[in-house]
């Protein structure tokens, strides 16, 4: 059923049949963003993988920045998340307030710090060489005016808490923690250069809890389809949920529209602006995620099951996380 403003889902079709420049070419130029998302995470022979955490699959962070004073609750299946703001000091000045984390810059950063305590079986991450190199992958530079957001985000994941709220008896769920327990911050130096040089050269000590959750409960990634929503928050949100949801189904599973504002736009007053910002923001996470499939329909949007995005065995190489094996490719 034709929806207005659907993506294109058969970009990645397209790209498999005819390649990447002729499918551009056969797409309205609205779409060609979608064609070249496919034609970059399709295209990926390194393999390289990140992780999130279960929890962060049903909610989020906000994707826009709340008052310093205001906490962050969000719902998502039966399970609910809540972040409050933190003092931290930092330097010769008092303790100061630091709001909520928000956007895609902190998604990334947690990103990054759930996939290397993975990796390394430790709940100290290091921030040095191997952050720059991870970042750098990502598309995003640790200077200019991206560094300067990347070191605000990591400042508030360093001084808020953190709870997830599970339903159930049997749920594993945390009644107080934190992201991180210590480290996340950065050195202060007089000079630009002495700047650049000094971010990211202490270690991340992850709060227990979150880790040892992190280590039971971990849902593997493409890092390529990272790379290519790394400036797309809520885009970025989708795909990871898609990435969780999907290969747990066993039959089609429509959504409703409610359901879906519940817990990717709860901050919309209208279910048309939700569904014409959800559907612009669906098109690139499909694209991320070849196997996905999924369909738009006048009641919501219509999941099918489908093969997650990582299916071969995961080991480490060169410091990351990479997929071995049989690869399965689009479908």
């Amino acid at each position: 059923m034709s929806i207005e403003g659907e993506p294109d889902f058969g970009a990645r079709r397209l790209v498999l049949v005819h390649g990447r420049d002729t499918a551009r070419a056969m797409v309205e130029p609205e779409q060609k963003r979608l064609v070249d998302i496919a034609a970059e995470v399709m295209g990926d022979d390194v393999g390289r993988i990140g992780i999130t955490y279960t929890g962060f699959c049903l909610t989020g962070l906000p994707h826009k920045r709340l008052p310093d004073e205001h906490p962050w609750e969000k719902k998502g299946h039966r399970v609910t998340l809540l972040i409050e703001p933190g003092r931290m000091k930092i330097g010769r000045g008092p303790a100061k307030l630091h709001g909520v984390p928000y956007g895609a810059r902190a998604r990334m950063i947690l990103l990054y710090l759930q996939t290397q305590a993975v990796r390394t079986g430790s709940r100290e991450v290091e921030l040095g060489r191997s952050m720059r190199d991870w970042l750098g992958r990502m598309g995003l530079s640790w200077g200019g005016e991206t560094g300067k957001a990347l070191r605000e985000q990591a400042t508030r994941i360093a001084a808020c808490s953190l709870k997830f709220f599970w339903e159930g008896e049997n749920s594993d769920g945390w009644t107080k923690g934190g992201f991180v327990r210590s480290g996340l911050r950065f050195h202060l130096a007089d000079s630009n250069e002495e700047r650049q040089q000094g971010l990211w050269q202490e270690s991340v000590l992850l709060d227990e809890v979150f880790y040892e959750a992190l280590q039971k409960h971990p849902v593997p990634l493409r890092e390529a389809a990272l790379r290519e929503l790394s400036d797309r928050s809520t885009s970025l949100d989708l795909y990871i949920w898609l990435a969780y949801r999907l290969h747990t189904l066993k039959a089609r599973t429509p959504v409703r529209w409610a359901a879906l504002r519940e817990q990717f736009g709860s901050n919309y007053a209208k279910i048309s602006a939700f569904k014409r910002d959800f559907i612009k923001a669906l098109g690139p996470a499909v694209a991320a995620y070849p196997e996905a499939r999924v369909e738009l329909a006048e009641e919501g949007v219509v999941l099918f099951p489908s093969q997650p995005p990582v299916t071969r065995r995961l080991v480490p190489v060169g410091g990351e996380l990479t997929a071995v094996g049989r690869r399965t490719g689009a479908r």
